[in-house]
Order: structure tokens, then sequence, then C-alpha cells
């Protein structure tokens, strides 16, 4: 009998940061950050901005720093560092809902 393996596909940061509506950075949540995955963008590749009670912190990766990101497939997060010390990062994906599900007859009263 032969058990063939299945090849397994590792996401990278990058093509998670790429689909991510929020980020949740060392505890944090920050809706507000900028990715620029093109090698040509001159400056940070990944800016994040949040609010930390009054304070407004700020965070920027290279996508050297992005590429060398280490999965932590335990809590679904990402180390990365910067010349400030190493971060927890989590891309969040968030749940649209639409309100396709009003159709003209429900305009329509039941007479």
């Amino acid at each position: 009998m032969f058990i063939r393996k299945r090849a397994v596909m590792t996401a990278t940061l990058l093509t998670v940061l790429q689909t991510a509506d929020m980020l949740e950075i060392n505890g944090l949540y920050a809706w507000q950050f900028e990715l620029h995955s093109d090698p040509a963008h001159t400056g940070p590749a990944l800016r994040i901005e949040c609010m930390d009670g009054r304070e407004l912190r700020k965070w920027q990766f290279s996508l050297e720093q992005i590429a060398a990101a280490q999965h932590n497939v335990a809590s679904d997060s990402w180390a990365i560092s910067d010349d400030k010390g190493s971060h927890e990062l989590k891309a969040l994906a968030g749940i649209n809902a639409g309100n396709d599900d009003d159709t003209p007859d429900d305009d329509v009263a039941d007479l």
C-alpha cells in the first residue's frame, strides 16, 4: 500500500496581508494600514497605525521584513521584526453582509 503525502501550500505573510481587512499587532486592532507589494515602491511596504488609548502607535516594515516573518500555526499569527524588536501580527478578514436579500416583492404589502 502506497500513501502519498499531500504537498502543503504555505501562505506567505505578504499573500495573507493582500486579503486582510484589519490587522492585530501586539494585541491592538488596526484597520488603518497600507500595503505596497511592488518592489519598485519607495518607502515601507507595510504601514500600520492604531490608537492605544490616547497614543497613536505606528509601525512600518519593509518587504524583506515581511518575507522573513515566521508563521505560528497554533495562534495563526506572524512574528515580524523591525529595529524596535519582534511583533505579533495577525491578519483578519471581515465578513461582508449585503442587503441583497430584499426583493422587490418584499416592498409590496400582502393584501
